[in-house]
């Protein structure tokens, strides 16, 4: 089954996890669960000044990889669970299918594998 995911968004999904920080908050979230963490948790735990915790987490939020939501006055986020499986299963969908190793006519490449 193909993965709905395509290779534009996985390319900027993935560089946004390029970065350190960015891949440290996520996989905090990750572990952190459905329940999430309010940013000033976040910030605890990986000692990231705020303002650069927002830059990072704010990255996460365009690429989809990460939601946040407002209670009163916590930002809380959460991980993308549904894009994280996505962009996993876009990279593991094709596993071991096999790749096409030559563009040469059949009898050429077998012709070359019978000299072996």
């Amino acid at each position: 089954m193909k993965n709905a995911l395509d290779t534009d968004r996985a390319a900027q999904q993935l560089a946004e996890l390029g970065n350190s920080h960015r891949l440290d908050a996520f996989r905090l979230l990750v572990k952190a669960g459905e329940d999430g963490l309010a940013v000033g948790e976040i910030q605890d735990h990986l000692s990231i000044p705020g303002s650069t915790l927002s830059h990072h987490l704010s990255r996460l939020v365009w690429a989809g990889l990460v939601m946040q939501s407002r209670e009163g006055r916590v930002l809380r986020c959460r991980a993308n669970f549904e894009a994280m499986r996505g962009l996993i299963g876009f990279l593991a969908d094709e596993c071991c299918t096999g790749v096409e190793t030559s563009c040469r006519p059949a009898d050429e490449v077998q012709a070359k594998e019978a000299k072996r």
